[in-house]
């Protein structure tokens, strides 16, 4: 099973597109959002390059932000239960 992780903050438009395109394509993911569930210092620890928001990590790599995981889940395998990375 993917693991599919988004780092967010509130007031972030590529932030509710990341998500609305995962549930609108069913597929499963745990969105951490900044000052809840981490911090600015924390995020940078998992992604060091990380400059803007979303991050977002499947199966623990940092694949970036919104336009990554478009592009991610057009040129993939994706066969309705998972990605192959």
């Amino acid at each position: 099973m993917t693991n599919i992780v988004i780092y967010s903050k509130p007031n972030c438009p590529y932030c509710v597109k990341a998500t609305a395109l995962l549930e609108m394509m069913n597929i499963n993911y745990q969105e951490m959002k900044l000052d809840v569930d981490f911090s600015r210092e924390e995020l940078l620890e998992v992604a060091p390059t990380a400059r803007t928001f979303p991050q977002i990590l499947i199966n623990g790599n940092v694949i970036g932000g919104y336009d990554q995981l478009a592009t991610y889940i057009e040129t993939t395998n994706f066969n309705g239960t998972g990605f192959t990375l």
